[in-house]
């Protein structure tokens, strides 16, 4: 099964690039707006051999992997806190739902205003988004834990840290690695923004410079290499999430399918 999917998934590949390629040289759009794949690739190649395109690599990496280890880190942190002090969840919940729709493009301008085009800039925006998409799976996480284990730890005289240990973290971690999941994603999705809209260094930043210079194939192959980026940081992603719930039963159930 697995074998047929990747089969699958490599025909619609290679059927795609053959249809990039053969819609511009057919006349149905202009080649100036839109290259034939092979224009493309060879751009691509180009980057590639490129030791600046490697720097704005680093640097975009550098942003997501900072701004979504701090996001990670201060949601947990925040969701366990809020679910476990007494009347903090009611007493957040509005401010919560004030804050998270806010989209974090709206404060680009701020962002810029506090630190212009430095990595600051890119830290805030993607800290901002990443951390709800954590928050907010930690605390249905935590509302999921099953009221008699919590009691039954209670009358087995577990303190609140070692509740959090045993009962609450066991039952929260499916929530939090879809979290963690969501997250990387939105994190990706910042940075490139952060680095086309304010210039700040990285792979986004290039794809504004390569789209004002009228660098077309460059353009389009720059963007593969960020869609190539979120596909392996979803592999990614997916990867660890079924080792962190090797225990768990929804992955005990996807392997043995």
């Amino acid at each position: 099964m697995k074998g047929a999917n990747l089969a699958l998934g490599a025909t619609g590949l290679a059927a795609f690039l053959a249809l990039g390629e053969a819609v511009p040289r057919l006349g149905l759009v202009k080649e100036a707006y839109f290259p034939p794949t092979s224009r493309i690739a060879g751009a691509l190649v180009d980057e590639l051999a490129d030791a600046a395109f490697w720097t704005a690599l680093g640097d975009t990496l550098t942003g997501w992997a900072l701004g979504l280890t701090i996001a990670v880190c201060a949601g947990i942190l925040t969701g366990v806190i809020v679910s476990v002090v007494p009347h903090l969840r009611a007493a957040t919940a509005s401010t919560i739902e004030f804050l998270r729709p806010i989209p974090s493009v709206a404060l680009i301008p701020l962002a810029v205003l506090l630190y212009g085009t430095e990595l600051r800039s890119v830290l805030l925006l993607v800290v901002y988004a990443s951390f709800w998409q954590v928050l907010i799976q930690v605390l249905y996480g935590v509302q999921d834990v099953d009221p008699v284990a919590e009691e039954t730890a209670r009358s087995y005289g577990l303190g609140p840290w070692a509740r959090v240990r045993y009962v609450l973290w066991p039952t929260a971690l499916p929530y939090v690695m879809t979290g963690v999941r969501l997250a990387a994603a939105v994190a990706l999705i910042l940075t490139i923004t952060t680095e086309l809209v304010i210039g700040a260094p990285g792979l986004g930043a290039r794809i504004a410079v390569a789209q004002t210079s009228q660098a077309v194939p460059e353009m389009y192959a720059l963007v593969v290499v960020t869609g190539v980026l979120g596909l392996l940081i979803n592999v990614g992603a997916r990867s660890v999430e079924r080792r962190a719930l090797a225990w768990h039963q929804s992955v005990r159930g996807e392997v043995a399918v």
